[in-house]
């Protein structure tokens, strides 16, 4: 993987998720175990970011939701999934008939699917305070946060005749109740009835104000000439609004909720929208779910969506691997790199006798030219047929003799076993797998006696710049995610643990110069020796 991706780029995959939160993670899930090739486009704005803490998730309570979208990301990576920070600004259709999701800063991701997880945004009453508290001692849910203020003052105002049918719960929770209604029009009055006659405390009026006390947390709710009504906690419905703009260029239209409180995303039973091979999931579709049944409705949905994937896929008597399409597109227009060979796999492999070579993630072959050059019998292997028809193109015109291996690094017996001197890996994109499958091949291939060679970038100065921060928006969001591929550090821990294998180098050192180098980044250089039998 090298950070000479162009200004703008595009990427291809079999489906974008549109939306990190608990849906679209657990959807990113549920497609990469069925080796789909998945790329999540996250805009950091989950509606439970205000909350301290998520309730009601079996085995997760207590958590922080920032913890569960971390652990999410981790599994979601470990199948190859990527997850991009960034905002989808507009989707539409390309001529071929896939769906093209363009990026803040100018990048797109071209796909056969795309999910809907962009949820819901909370419009909160316009009462002064109360934003300031929402999420926190400010609640609407009693599932959701209610137990944290049991036996305390709860002030419920109510906006909507709808917000009255929250209040049998909260009051369970506590009986320290009281009701605001501070738009009475259209309330039940046999509702109303009922609750004064249960205990509940009820005042009409408008409330001015939420008093915030000496502690910073809510102190009382004020009431427009009419005093104020201690408080630990004021509870309140807001309205809803489906972040549904990005779909607008194809036709999608949020429908009108049936609780007359916002809008949100149709689907049918599978979780398709009328928009066909656009899909919806979470609170986006249902805003009543918490964040266990947005998981749980984003993984269902990611099954119809492989569903509907294996069937496109039967039809064209095809079985395409996760990531050849990403990479064929990305070798179909002129050539991407200098030919030259990488600076540290010409320092590290100089001194070596020559024998038979395996170049993984080949590309368009600068290193395994340069290897043939030298003498090496060299076996060129790429998951692009594109990028080995140039290797071969360019091999004849200089001469060379190599072989050509179109293959996945992650395939069940993707390299002759025990059969290379040199095995070598320069910056190459394997995507990470739960066993660490792509690791087992390239050791399984070299062999006893033969040479390791994995070197990749030292990624951490060049975070703000994958980031997009270094082109000085926060907005602009990045082309790829390299926490989603293997590192140099997931090889040095299984040779660490093999007794076959001694390690000689895993260091960071600078990139040599040359034209491959245009910029004197870091590597992270790791170089072992199988031991002979």
């Amino acid at each position: 993987m090298s950070h000479h991706f162009p200004r703008t780029f595009e990427r291809h995959c079999d489906v974008c998720v549109v939306g990190g939160s608990a849906a679209g993670l657990a959807a990113a899930l549920q497609l990469g175990r069925q080796r789909r090739s998945v790329i999540v486009v996250d805009a950091g704005e989950p509606r439970n970011a205000p909350a301290a803490h998520l309730h009601g998730y079996l085995g997760r309570d207590g958590r922080a939701p920032a913890d569960l979208t971390a652990a999410g990301r981790d599994e979601v990576r470990s199948y190859g999934g990527e997850i991009l920070a960034g905002s989808v600004s507009r989707v539409s259709r390309t001529e071929a008939g896939d769906f093209r999701a363009e990026l803040a800063g100018g990048h797109a991701i071209i796909a056969r699917r795309v999910l809907a997880a962009t949820g819901l945004a909370d419009e909160l009453p316009g009462i002064d305070g109360l934003a300031g508290h929402w999420g926190r001692d400010v609640i609407h849910c009693p599932f959701c946060h209610g137990y944290e203020f049991r036996d305390q003052r709860i002030v419920q105002i109510i906006t909507h005749p709808l917000g009255l049918h929250t209040a049998g719960l909260f009051r369970q929770l506590t009986a320290r109740l009281t009701v605001v209604l501070h738009d009475p029009e259209d309330v039940d009055k046999a509702e109303l009835a009922a609750l004064r006659a249960s205990g509940v405390n009820i005042v009409a009026g408008k409330v001015s104000r939420i008093v915030t006390g000496a502690d910073g947390r809510v102190a009382a709710v004020e009431l427009a000439g009419q005093g104020s009504i201690g408080a630990d906690a004021v509870a309140v419905s807001p309205r809803f609004r489906a972040r549904a703009e990005p779909f607008a260029p194809l036709g999608l239209r949020p429908a009108a909720h049936p609780s007359g409180l916002g809008d949100f995303i149709q689907t049918d039973p599978a979780g398709e929208t009328a928009i066909t091979g656009l899909y919806a999931a979470g609170n986006a579709t249902d805003p009543s779910q918490q964040a266990l049944q947005a998981a749980a409705d984003g993984s269902r949905v990611a099954a119809m969506i492989s569903f509907s994937l294996a069937r496109d896929d039967i039809r064209a008597a095809a079985r395409p691997s996760a990531n050849q399409s990403d990479w064929d597109h990305r070798y179909e227009g002129d050539q991407m790199w200098s030919g030259n060979p990488n600076g540290t796999l010409v320092s590290e492999v100089s001194g070596l006798p020559p024998g038979r070579a395996l170049d993984v993630g080949a590309g368009e072959g600068g290193d395994a030219l340069w290897l043939a050059e030298q003498g090496w019998k060299v076996t060129a292997s790429d998951i692009s047929q594109r990028a080995l028809d140039r290797v071969s193109a360019e091999a004849g015109r200089r001469g060379l003799q190599l072989e050509c291996q179109h293959a996945d690094a992650n395939a069940a017996g993707a390299f002759e076993p025990a059969a290379f001197d040199l095995v070598s890996a320069q910056y190459a994109s394997i995507p990470r797998t739960p066993d660490g499958r792509g690791v087992h091949n390239l050791l399984t291939a070299a062999a006893p006696g033969g040479t390791l060679l994995i070197v990749s970038h030292d990624l951490e100065p060049m975070r703000p710049v994958l980031a997009g921060r270094a082109a000085g928006a926060p907005d602009h969001s990045r082309p790829f995610d390299p926490d989603a591929y293997l590192r140099v550090d997931d090889f040095a821990a299984a040779l660490a643990s093999s007794p076959a294998w001694d390690i000689e180098l895993h260091d960071k050192r600078p990139r040599p110069a040359g034209a491959a180098s245009s910029h004197h980044v870091n590597d992270i250089v790791l170089r072992a020796r199988r031991q002979a039998t």
